[in-house]
């Protein structure tokens, strides 16, 4: 069975790569391409322009990848929105996941990890770089996990702190939302990185997440 995919890029010569590389893995064939999110809600119009997967850049004009991946949730949750970027900054990361989207890929990757990527998505609902804590995706794959985080005790403070890393502010902006200095802001990361486990920013919000310690 084969899972239909678009691509939605601003810049043609990248959206006609993408395709020409989908199109030879065997799992996948592309519907079409869209320059921007307005595009691709135009031709939701019709359902069988409708796919499986959608490939979407982050920074595109008219209607960007934020906008799209939210839109998308909103009214399609069950297709399953791949991000497509050249930064891999947590704070992108953290707020394309609040918007919706199951998978993150970099634009510089090798065909062979955009393959891989689909394959997740379709297999196991959701795709993240590897910079991202080993253990929470073992976490998230995991189904029946018996967890601990909700033993472990965590003070108002941290629990303020996990709630604003959810959010794409910056270290500095959640220390001025917190009233406190960015070294406290910092100490308060790094209690919870021991706490459980953990190695970076996007890794503490998946397995909050998962663990049900916030909501987005």
């Amino acid at each position: 069975m084969q899972h239909s995919v678009v691509v939605v890029d601003d810049h043609i010569l990248i959206a006609e790569a993408l395709t020409g590389i989908i199109e030879k893995f065997r799992r996948y064939k592309v519907l079409y391409e869209a320059e921007n999110g307005k595009m691709l809600i135009d031709k939701f119009q019709q359902a069988v322009n409708i796919p499986d997967i959608v490939l979407v850049d982050i920074n595109m004009p008219v209607m960007d990848g934020f906008e799209t991946a939210t839109w998308l949730t909103q009214n399609h949750p069950g297709i399953r929105i791949l991000a497509l970027s050249m930064q891999d900054e947590e704070e992108t990361l953290i707020k394309m996941i609040r918007c919706g989207a199951k998978g993150y890929l970099l634009k510089n990757v090798h065909p062979t990890e955009l393959e891989k990527a689909l394959d997740a998505l379709v297999d196991k609902g959701y795709y993240y770089p590897d910079w991202i804590a080993h253990k929470v995706l073992m976490s998230l794959s995991n189904e029946k996990e018996t967890t601990t985080a909700t033993k472990i005790q965590l003070n108002d403070r941290e629990m303020d702190f996990l709630r604003y890393a959810a959010t794409e502010l910056t270290y500095k902006e959640i220390a001025e939302k917190m009233f406190c200095s960015p070294r406290t802001v910092e100490s308060y990361r790094d209690n919870l990185f021991e706490k459980f486990g953990l190695k970076t920013r996007v890794g503490l919000v998946m397995y909050a997440l998962r663990n049900g310690l916030i909501k987005l």
